[in-house]
This record gives C-alpha cells, structure tokens and sequence, in this order.
C-alpha cells in the first residue's frame, strides 16, 4: 500500500516525538525524523518501529542541514519538537536554549519559504509562555508573560511562526500545550519521578522518594492525547494562529503521590519525605491551567485519558521496566483500547 503522506519530525527520539510517530504510521504516512549528527544507536524510545521509519541526520544549529533535510524528504508536513525541554537547564544554558529552541524555529521555516512552500508546519509552543499568568484558565488570548529562558525562547519561535504565516502565507500553526506525560517522559520530570519510585519501592529496590513542594499544581494530559491534537492542526483547510491544548484541571504533586501509591497499596507517606532543597517557592498568582475551547470547537479535539488513568498507566509501564518477570512493551506505553490506535483504513 503506497504512503498516504509525508511527515519530518524535528525532534523524533523525544517524548512526543515517538508518540507521533507511532501515530502517524498507523495512518500511513511516510515518517522520517531528524536527529542531530551527533546523535549514536538508535533512540530507546523508536527501538520498537526502528524499520518503519526513516532518521535524517541534521541540526537545529545548521541551516544547511535542514534545508538538505527538507529537499531530501519532500514532506507534506513538519513537526518541530526539538529544543531543550527541561526548565532548571534552560537557567544553566540560556544561549545554547535560546539558539535551539528560538532560532532553530527560524531557520527551520526559512528551509520550508525557500524549499517547500506548500509543507505544513507545527510549532511545539508551551504554557510557559503566559508564565506568571494575569488570568486562570489561559486561552489563546491570555497575554504572554514568560519567566524563564525556557518560556521565553518558546515565545519567540510561536512569534515567528505568526510572523511566517502572516508575512510568507505558509501553513503554520502553533500548539500551546499544558504539561502532558507517560510512561516515555524523562525520569528527571516530576511525575515519572514518582511513579518510577512507587514502582520500585512496590519491588523491593527502593524504600523512600526525595520531593520538593507537595502542593504545586499543574494542569497534567496524557502525551499521546496531545499529539493527536498536534496532527489535526495541521489538517485544517485554513491555519487558525494557535490552538491552547490542555485538560482545564489542576492536580497537585500530592495528587500524583496519591494516585500512583494506591495504585500498588501503598501509603505514600511512609516513603516520602519532603527535602526543603528542593523546594520552590509557589506563585500568589493564578495558577497555570488551560482552556482548550478552540481545540474542541475547531478540531474536536478532547482528551481521552483522565487523570488517575495517567498516572496508573505509568506506575504499570515502570512495574514492568523493573520487574525482570514482566516483559516490557510499547504496548504499556499506551491505554489499552485507546481510540487513537487505529489503523490508517479506520482513520480514513
């Protein structure tokens, strides 16, 4: 069966990156990704399609590359995640984040005004770019308000992306998405640190968690929901200027604790202890919590995965990346009998 379409995605070996292109491949598309030269064996995370799709070696810092990259693909669409993604390595590296995660957007829409004018293209923006929020829930219309090299890098690729799209009429679009995890999220993130130490704890290879504040809250969605969000974007007729992409609830830290140790019996509190180390001190402000109105309206896009069932969903995944008795899957990466797992004729 030939290739319905064509997608580049910058930043593939990422959390959202394999998400998409899992998704994309069940509904036929062609999926090539970029990975920077510098790049080794194959990325954990793509291990389990590493035949089904295609890595093109190349760099945000390098505008050859990318020009080299869109010419050899020919893609209907790009998808650009690349950049760093870590807040606290956003403070210790502000120039090298600003290049990736700010210019790398120029210089990538730059690859596609002078090679392929016709490729639709997705700008991973972030919630971070309202920062302090003067308003909860944000929506499109929320004024930015960055607090962080992370968050103000973000701003100037969304910026640019507009800019691209008013000034050259290309196709392109920005999500504006809240924090959304799995089983596949960096263990340096809050909630895999959790439920990757409920697991463990659950096995008899840990006895206690280290944490910061308790009481922070974020608005947390499942990253396979959101990529589906990111792919109907850019099947619109028209661009609309950005999408917000969220849950529009908040749930604390403590919440996560609860979720994930009761998943397995456990009592959360005689295992975790709060170090003042790692505390930050919490806005007065409102809180960071989106709503996503114009993504169902426009898109009828709405989340399919709740909360609890995140957060039950990793504790499994981690159980079984740590129990030599249980085989790890990709499959454990997903909800079963998720509607997103379809096959390209079910899509259609």
């Amino acid at each position: 069966m030939p290739h319905l379409r064509r997608a580049l995605i910058v930043g593939i070996a990422g959390q959202d990156g394999s998400y998409l292109a899992e998704f994309l491949l069940r509904r036929g598309y062609e999926v090539f990704g970029l990975v920077r030269r510098s790049s080794g064996d194959f990325p954990d995370r793509l291990t389990h399609i590493s035949e089904q799709i295609t890595l093109i070696r190349g760099d945000l810092l390098d505008q050859l590359s990318l020009n080299s990259a869109i010419a050899q693909t020919k893609p209907h669409e790009v998808y650009n995640f690349g950049g760093t993604s870590f807040i606290p390595e956003s403070w210790q590296q502000p120039a090298l984040t600003s290049e990736y995660t700010a210019m790398g957007v120029v210089r990538l829409l730059e690859a596609i005004r002078q090679i392929s004018p016709e490729t639709r293209f997705y700008q991973a923006s972030s919630s971070e770019i309202f920062g302090r929020p003067v308003e909860a829930p944000q929506d499109e219309d929320t004024p930015f308000n960055p607090r962080n090299p992370y968050g103000v890098a973000k701003l100037f690729g969304h910026l640019m992306a507009e800019r691209y799209r008013e000034g050259y009429g290309l196709f392109a679009v920005s999500g504006l998405l809240y924090n959304h995890e799995s089983p596949r999220r960096g263990p340096e993130f809050v909630t895999r640190k959790i439920t990757h130490a409920a697991a463990a704890i659950a096995l008899g290879r840990a006895s206690g968690l280290s944490l910061g504040n308790l009481e922070a809250k974020r608005d947390w969605g499942f990253a396979g929901d959101y990529v589906h969000a990111m792919w109907l974007m850019l099947q619109q007729h028209e661009p609309a200027q950005s999408y917000v992409i969220a849950t529009g609830e908040l749930h604390s830290v403590r919440d996560v604790l609860d979720v994930a140790f009761d998943h397995l019996g456990l009592d959360w509190e005689r295992h975790v202890t709060v170090d003042s180390v790692l505390m930050r001190p919490l806005d007065n402000g409102p809180e960071l919590v989106g709503r996503a109105d114009r993504a169902r309206e426009h898109l009828g896009w709405s989340p399919t995965l709740s909360f609890d069932g995140l957060i039950r969903l990793m504790v499994d995944a981690d159980l079984a990346r740590l129990d030599p008795a249980v085989r790890y899957t990709a499959a454990l990466d997903w909800p079963a009998g998720s509607p997103l797992l379809v096959s390209s004729r079910e899509a259609d």
